[in-house]
């Protein structure tokens, strides 16, 4: 056997192992990347849905004209029902029986980011790990019917301009050895 036939199977195995490593470096998650990125902050949304109401107990009661005139929208959307208090001039809010599937939040779908528009250069941050500051599109997924009511809509600028499907927002996320994350 010639020193070229016995040194065969160490070029095979040293040229695998080449390959691999520049396959795995060129695909890395903890690159800084809008497609990571994209990847990192749609595993975010996934299970952290847009609500109207963050700290909304009901039955609600309020005073409030404009408060009363936004949920107003969603007694006509059949989600609440409503009682007026004529004497204390109070309006007090209970879920309907298919509102109770929406209450006391009511949310109105997930993001799904479309495209990453811009990103600062990866930096050390608050969280010790490499951060980027990052400005991206997105749409809503899983928008129920009566979010998409013109009257909830104009009660609901905010959530009209989530669900328009042209809306931007910026996160920042960290870079972990896991790939990129966005810190808590």
């Amino acid at each position: 056997m010639t020193p070229a036939q016995r040194n065969a199977p160490v070029k095979i195995v040293t040229t695998i192992a080449l390959t691999l490593l520049i396959l795995t470096g060129c695909n890395s998650k903890t690159k800084a990347t809008p497609e990571n990125f994209t990847q990192a902050l749609n595993a975010h949304f996934l299970d952290r849905s847009e609500c109207l109401f963050v700290d909304t107990k009901f039955p609600y009661a309020t005073s409030d004209p404009a408060k009363t005139k936004q949920l107003n929208t969603l007694v006509k959307s059949l989600l609440l029902d409503v009682s007026v208090e004529h004497s204390v001039n109070t309006s007090r809010f209970t879920p309907t029986t298919t509102g109770a599937r929406y209450a006391p939040r009511f949310c109105y779908g997930h993001r799904t980011v479309t495209s990453i528009d811009s990103f600062t250069p990866p930096a050390k941050g608050a969280s010790c790990f490499p951060e980027t500051n990052i400005i991206y599109h997105f749409k809503m997924e899983d928008v129920p019917v009566w979010a998409k009511s013109p009257d909830v809509q104009a009660a609901f600028p905010d959530m009209a301009a989530k669900t328009s499907g042209e809306a931007t927002d910026k996160a920042t996320l960290a870079q972990t050895l896991a790939g990129w994350q966005v810190p808590d």
